[in-house]
């Protein structure tokens, strides 16, 4: 691949964002973050959740003239071999929908391994996650085939880094954890205390996810500064 001079990154929410603005000290520039890592310029700015806005993200990425784009944050677990915060460096990414497939760009330190299924639905049924495992799938998200379909009409070349979070049939995010967020990941401080008041059980559970996707978020940011290095 030829030497790229500017990367793209895209986070799909505020917490995936925060380390690569950490680890790389990126500069705030209102709707992106420039800055430098290893030989190349980065611009870097939050996609928000789904396959729309990734797509849209990607489009306005493109706009600052970036050689190769990266999507950095976190996925639901579906191969059980791998644990919480494994990194995922997919060979293919599926979007569920239109059964399209995508080939990212093989850049970095990881051998890619498996399918990325992208979709907008929340898929906990164990049955079905179960299938998806036996047909090759290692983790879901929700962002990535949006990307890559603009992303390949445009010529751009794109990787992605996730981490793993949780598993998709782990029972921890359910629809009242998924409903309580906002379109960059934060949550709506009114939900999350009525989503409390009416399950306080499950605060430990939310510590949990917390916990898990701040590993998650270091080790797919940590893998796509290096990333740097080789495109």
């Amino acid at each position: 691949m030829a030497s790229a001079k500017r990367v793209g990154m895209l986070a799909p929410m505020v917490h995936e964002l925060e380390p690569l603005v950490r680890d790389l000290g990126l500069e705030d520039q209102g709707d992106h973050h420039i800055g430098k890592a290893e030989h190349v310029e980065v611009v870097a700015l939050i996609t928000s959740m789904g396959l729309a806005a990734g797509a849209g993200a990607a489009r306005r990425i493109l706009e600052h003239d970036v050689d190769h784009v990266m999507v950095v944050g976190i996925a639901g677990g579906v191969d059980h071999s791998l644990s919480i915060g494994a990194l995922v460096v997919p060979e293919t990414v599926l979007d569920r929908a239109t059964g399209r497939t995508f080939t990212p760009t093989h850049v970095g330190d990881t051998k890619p391994r498996g399918i990325v299924s992208c979709g907008d639905d929340l898929v906990t049924d164990p049955a079905t996650i179960a299938q998806w495992e036996s047909e090759g799938v290692v983790a879901v998200e929700m962002e990535t085939a949006g990307v890559a379909a603009v992303c390949e009409e445009a010529g751009c070349e794109w990787s992605v880094y996730r981490g793993i979070s949780d598993f998709a049939d782990g029972g921890l995010v359910d629809d009242g954890v998924f409903a309580m967020s906002n379109p960059d990941g934060t949550a709506d401080p009114d939900s999350l205390a009525q989503y409390l008041a009416e399950n306080p059980e499950r605060a430990k559970v939310l510590e949990q996810l917390a916990h898990d996707m701040r590993q998650a978020t270091d080790v797919a940011a940590a893998a796509a500064i290096r990333a740097c290095s080789h495109v």
